[in-house]
């Protein structure tokens, strides 16, 4: 039973990982074509690449939150001292990826537009 159990899970993580790989691919093809767009037009090209990056960034933390569940599945099939470490470092470090994502994320959508920042003229 606990071999079925181990299967069982082995093939879950899997496919948490294969989910990951395509929001990565997906969140990927969504921003190169949102560039050629933004590069191919007469838009403010600063403004749009920031939502660009945003929408990309937004992506990545999804996916990044599917790796750790894909890793926190592969613990729980009889983890040694050694996998626990592994995975605390790894946790770690997508922790402050994520973090340091959503506060860029953060700081981009308190920005005001550039039209409302810019002092309009009297008259």
């Amino acid at each position: 039973m606990e071999e079925i159990f181990k299967e069982l899970v082995g093939w879950i993580a899997l496919a948490v990982e294969a989910g990951a790989a395509l929001v990565i691919a997906f969140g990927a093809v969504e921003a190169l074509v949102s560039l050629l767009r933004t590069l191919a037009g007469p838009h403010e090209r600063l403004r749009a690449l920031k939502r660009i990056w945003v929408r990309f960034a937004v992506w990545l933390l999804f996916a990044l939150e599917f790796e750790l569940a894909a890793d926190l599945l592969r613990t729980t099939i009889a983890p040694t001292w050694d996998d626990i470490g592994q995975l605390a470092s790894i946790a770690g470090i997508r922790t402050v990826l994520n973090y340091f994502l959503e506060k860029d994320i953060e700081t981009y959508q308190e920005e005001p537009p550039a039209e409302a920042a810019a002092p309009r003229p009297a008259g």
